[in-house]
């Protein structure tokens, strides 16, 4: 089934060039100048996946998200500038998925949206195949996480984590004690020869931590090890 991709940006000019491009890719678009109309529409008629600019008069996209996550879990990718750091990590924080920095080819959008809507599909399939069947939870320490059914439980408390992040932190608890570096946790989110880079990382490991502190300020699992990567520690 073709995947429709909604496109939300006050900048015309990349609205235009991104939705041709992506049509060339086989996708579906929908574009919207501004947050208000968007909102409307993908509540209305949920696309697959919304690609939302972050500064946007009226409803930026830090807000059009937060209204958003009220009503859906649509998988979303910001498009953010060079020193819009502060704003992507609240995106992030929000549930987000990914961000890509202005200037961006097409082509690495589109690639960003196939890795994110096959993530997105592969956990579907194994949550449709895993009902009616017992729940096999990776368990370590206080944590426990469900692949099937993509749902994650701290000291018996729901966390609520993106498609990345679950990927990310599932990566981590397999191997409690062992280092992995950036590129390896690349790989295991990302799984496609497409370039992300360490603060796109670095920002969904912030994001984790923020999430497993609002059910346990004290939660320290997840190690930085400067110049090496991350561990995940059960203690």
């Amino acid at each position: 089934m073709t995947a429709t991709i909604a496109l939300v940006d006050d900048d015309r000019n990349i609205l235009t060039s991104l939705s041709v491009y992506l049509q060339t890719e086989g996708f579906l678009t929908r574009v919207y100048s501004d947050g208000e109309t968007a909102l409307r529409a993908l509540i209305d008629n949920p696309p697959d996946l919304g690609v939302f600019d972050i500064k946007m008069p009226r409803m930026d996209g830090l807000e059009l998200l937060r209204r958003l996550r009220e009503k859906s879990q649509l998988p979303v990718i910001f498009l953010t500038s060079k020193d819009d750091e502060l704003d992507e990590a609240l995106g992030l924080a929000m549930g987000a998925d990914d961000y890509i920095a202005k200037p961006f080819s097409p082509r690495l959008v589109s690639a960003r949206i196939r890795a994110i809507l096959r993530r997105t599909e592969a956990r579907a399939q194994e949550a449709e195949a895993a009902e009616g069947e017992p729940v096999e939870a990776l368990e370590r320490g206080r944590l426990a996480m469900d692949p099937a059914r993509h749902r994650t439980h701290w000291d018996g408390k729901p966390v609520t984590l993106t498609v990345t992040e679950f990927m990310i932190l599932e990566t981590l608890a397999q191997r409690p004690g062992i280092v992995k570096t950036r590129n390896q946790l690349m790989d295991a989110a990302y799984q496609d020869d497409i370039y992300v880079d360490d603060r796109t990382i670095d920002s969904h490991i912030k994001r984790l931590r923020r999430k497993f502190r609002q059910v346990d300020p004290g939660f320290d699992a997840i190690e930085t090890l400067y110049g090496a990567g991350y561990r995940f520690s059960e203690e």
